[in-house]
């Protein structure tokens, strides 16, 4: 109905006689709201939408947890329970003991031996790795030609088969006609037989790890650099500040949770090597592959847990092993902690 010029709009009530309007037909009786249907059908889809946003995060994460807890804490708790019993795979009767594995581990000599050598290739491989990740991923932050040509060959180390580089590595520092050698002797030093001394070995290991993963820690560094704001450096440049200033004064307090998840996660990589001296041990004897050279020179937790677990079959002493090879990690990655976050507070001063 058309308003009179300069009047309002009004609705026009219907006659008693006369059709209902469409409000009329979406109110309930005597106007007072929606009918009780549909009160009900958009309480239940409000009820379904606050449930949807409520549940649905837990329903995403839920597949990694249920994994976790078949393939980890599952494997754990029987760890720990296998570790209480004389357990032989060549037996079938598995008597409970208690504590006399971890008593006997204790006792062990060649646990220690093997927990040194852990610490010494994972110290030797560690520290040199991730410096050297941190000066390339500085190099590669700064605008260079051919960027993603430099971050792919970064990578190319990581994805190389372990096998392949151990095999390498081995020929590299060959006794009698390895590279290394040859040049050690045109400098004027003598031959060094790497795979037998206790030194030398651990020193050819952790250069086959730090090749190998000092690529992916450098990508990993760099993705943290991109997030620096890029005015702080044409600041520090303005000012005078070196390269290495602005990396030891800018970039290293940026990225200092990265760099403590690198050193975290790279702590318990060393303390799990197994791979590398292995392959080493067997290139000098087949024989010599699980108890890490002939004298145990280069013998890791790993390689001593596979050598009880899976050559003599003592799963129960294998497991007391593991249990403490486990705890070992947790201490070591703890000081690895407490160490850097004392070097962030040095930084902030």
């Amino acid at each position: 109905m058309a308003s009179p010029p300069g009047g309002s709009l009004r609705t026009v009530a219907p006659s008693p006689g006369g059709p209902p309007s469409a409000q009329s037909s979406l109110d309930g009786p005597a106007g007072l709201g929606p009918p009780a249907r549909t009160r009900a059908a958009s309480g239940w889809r409000s009820r379904l939408h606050r449930l949807d946003r409520q549940a649905s995060p837990y329903a995403y994460v839920a597949p990694f947890f249920l994994l976790f807890a078949a393939f980890g804490v599952f494997p754990l708790i029987y760890t720990a329970w296998v570790s209480l019993h004389d357990w032989n795979l060549l037996s079938s009767d598995n008597p409970f003991i208690g504590l006399d594995n971890y008593k006997a581990l204790f006792a062990d000599g060649y646990f220690w031996n093997a927990a040194f050598n852990t610490l010494s290739i994972g110290v030797l491989s560690a520290v040199p790795q991730l410096l050297l990740a941190l000066v390339l991923a500085h190099l590669l932050n700064r605008p260079l030609r051919a960027q993603t040509l430099f971050r792919i060959t970064l990578l190319l180390p990581n994805v190389t088969s372990v096998v392949a580089v151990v095999v390498i590595f081995s020929q590299l520092f060959g006794r009698d006609f390895g590279l290394i050698n040859l040049v050690l002797e045109w400098l004027g030093f003598g031959r060094i037989n790497w795979q037998a001394g206790v030194a030398t070995s651990h020193v050819a290991i952790a250069v086959m790890i730090v090749w190998r993963w000092t690529g992916y820690n450098a990508l990993i560094y760099l993705a943290a650099m991109q997030a620096v704001p890029k005015e702080i450096y044409e600041a520090a440049t303005l000012d005078g500040a070196s390269s290495l200033k602005q990396l030891w004064g800018i970039t290293l307090p940026m990225i200092r949770p990265t760099v403590i998840f690198t050193v975290i996660v790279t702590t318990i990589g060393s303390m799990q090597i197994i791979a590398e001296p292995l392959l080493f041990g067997a290139q000098v004897s087949n024989g010599a592959a699980a108890t890490g050279g002939t004298d145990r020179q280069f013998q890791t937790l790993a390689l001593y847990l596979y050598e009880k677990g899976f050559r003599s079959f003592e799963f129960g002493y294998a497991s007391a092993a593991a249990w403490m090879m486990f705890l070992l990690v947790v201490v070591v990655v703890a000081f690895n902690y407490l160490v850097v976050r004392r070097m962030r507070g040095g930084l902030d001063a």
